[in-house]
């Protein structure tokens, strides 16, 4: 309904008002019966009218006030957050949510949250597209023959000023990952990471690939092969 279609209403239920209270019917029933309504819903209008006015005459939504099924506002701003930055579907953001939050929302519903809040089509720069030729992933037959390691910078957490960053080593055989985060980025810590990788990696390590980053320097690989008395062998390399 426009905004004029509601003013006019908004008319004719004030001009119902006077004529049924002794205007130029003069009585409830010759004006219920000539503007077509039932003498329930006039004294419904009329109670409104007396409360609220012009404005109680407007229609109201007729959502319920309160609805003890709703999907709770966390939850929707996770759906709505994760659709944004990550562009996840619907189907992927309710897997997405059962795993990581532990929160059972159907797919039907997380489609029907993006429809309502306008986000249920990706722009066209954001959209899927098939690629003619799909990327190989480099693999190893073997658990721990190789195992490549990258460094990025993370965030600064507000209101502070230091500097984090993490390692990450990920084995090319089985894709188990070593994460952890440091407060410096040198060869020194570097050298700590290798020996963290290999004490809580399932399988005896072969090789390392690590990046072009500072901390994986030649220096520094060889000091870890030193530093894990032979127990694997470094190679410096194109991260893949």
């Amino acid at each position: 309904m426009t905004k004029a279609e509601e003013m006019r209403l908004v008319r004719l239920r004030s001009k119902l008002m006077q004529a049924g209270s002794g205007g130029e019917w003069g009585d409830v029933t010759r004006a219920c019966r000539h503007f077509g309504i039932s003498r329930k819903t006039f004294y419904k209008w009329k109670e409104r009218y007396d409360e609220h006015g012009d404005a109680g005459l407007s229609d109201r939504p007729r959502t319920p006030l309160s609805c003890p099924h709703a999907t709770p506002p966390d939850v929707v701003s996770k759906i709505l957050y994760l659709r944004q930055n990550y562009h996840f579907g619907p189907r992927k953001i309710a897997d997405y949510l059962k795993r990581f939050h532990r929160v059972s929302v159907a797919g039907a519903t997380v489609h029907r949250l993006l429809l309502k809040h306008g986000m249920n089509r990706l722009p066209a720069n954001q959209k899927y597209r098939q690629h003619a030729k799909r990327w190989k992933r480099y693999e190893k037959p073997q658990p721990g023959h190789h195992l490549q390691m990258d460094v990025k910078f993370l965030e600064r957490i507000p209101g502070t000023r230091k500097r984090l960053y993490q390692f990450t080593a990920i084995d090319d055989c089985t894709r188990i990952r070593v994460l952890k985060i440091y407060d410096s980025c040198t060869m020194t810590t570097a050298i700590r990471f290798a020996d963290e990788v290999i004490r809580r990696f399932p399988s005896a390590c072969t090789l390392f690939r690590p990046t072009t980053a500072p901390s994986f320097s030649r220096s520094s690989i060889g000091t870890w092969s030193s530093s894990t008395s032979g127990t694997c062998t470094s190679s410096r390399g194109r991260h893949v």
